[in-house]
């Protein structure tokens, strides 16, 4: 039996997990960072800050009952690409190299990215896609991303995921959070925002902004805002914003069938937990959901590509 520990400070959570090889089971524990009322984000130096004071107590709850770490794995940076950076991973990445430095634990880099899918996979039972050379297709919806990403199983990351289609402007979570902010809501927005919209009746006729694979959704945010303005209730803008973000997933799942062929599609990231587009989307096509606490930031993935490396899965 080993632990595989998983670190991840990302924008918004303070994650950490550990995976049993033996059972299979996982332990997760997360905590959001702190964000002013009103406020549509937080400062990195902000995030850096509220990450090393959150990460300690975490672990400490984490090893309480569970072994120690025989490897640890780290979330290094938002996605594997040469450009991909952001400070708050940096928190992460020394606790990670500090533990493995001084108990001889066996050290692994991966990226948020990755750790979304791989949860995902983890969650919906799909982890067999990593056995295969086929590719799938997975969408990665989240406050910083809106990315459809064709995943390809391999031997050095787990996975090679190369960007197909995405937003061109505004992400699919930020107007989230951006229109509930708008709307009176607390940051982060989704989970009462996907509350508020469930109160309303209205029926919408949606055109989302296709481009190919790609969409755009800064048009969400302003009509969101005139309808705010001619004083629409608020549960109807909220579900309209939901709504419109669930079309336009559709909308590029269906292109990229017609373009790769009926592939599996696995869904992950913190929009992606939302009842409502997840129920539209599964209406018209077949996908893969992780649960709701695999598809918020979590270090469950993390913590599964060192065991992924190992070959123990």
């Amino acid at each position: 039996m080993s632990i595989y520990l998983g670190i991840d400070t990302s924008n918004y959570t303070t994650s950490c997990a550990a995976f049993n090889s033996a059972s299979g089971e996982v332990v997760s524990l997360r905590k959001l960072l702190p964000v002013k009322s009103g406020d549509k984000g937080i400062r990195q130096s902000d995030a850096v800050f509220h990450h090393t004071k959150q990460l300690p107590g975490l672990m400490s709850k984490l090893f309480k009952n569970t072994d120690k770490a025989d490897a640890v794995s780290y979330s290094a940076a938002p996605r594997n690409i040469d450009d991909s950076y952001m400070p708050c991973f940096l928190v992460g990445e020394c606790a990670a190299v500090s533990i493995a430095s001084s108990s001889g634990a066996r050290l692994y880099r991966t990226h948020h990215q990755t750790g979304h899918i791989l949860a995902a996979l983890y969650s919906c039972k799909r982890l067999d896609l990593l056995k295969s050379n086929k590719s799938f297709v997975a969408l990665h919806v989240s406050g910083g991303t809106t990315d459809m990403l064709l995943c390809t199983p391999c031997k050095e990351n787990v996975l090679d995921i190369e960007q197909i289609g995405g937003s061109l402007d505004l992400k699919a979570g930020q107007a989230v959070d951006r229109v509930g902010v708008m709307l009176g809501l607390d940051f982060p927005c989704g989970i009462e925002l996907e509350k508020l919209a469930a109160k309303s009746n209205a029926d919408f006729k949606i055109r989302p902004v296709i481009k190919g694979l790609d969409c755009c959704l800064s048009g969400l945010e302003n009509k969101c805002r005139d309808m705010h303005n001619s004083d629409y209730p608020a549960e109807d803008i909220a579900k309209y914003c939901l709504e419109y973000i669930g079309s336009t997933i559709c909308a590029m799942c269906v292109n990229a069938v017609d373009k790769y062929g009926d592939m599996p599609m696995v869904f992950a990231g913190g929009v992606m937990s939302d009842v409502l587009i997840k129920k539209m989307i599964l209406s018209r096509l077949n996908g893969f959901f992780a649960e709701p606490e695999f598809s918020c930031d979590n270090a469950v993935g993390t913590a599964l590509f060192g065991a992924l490396k190992e070959g123990v899965i």
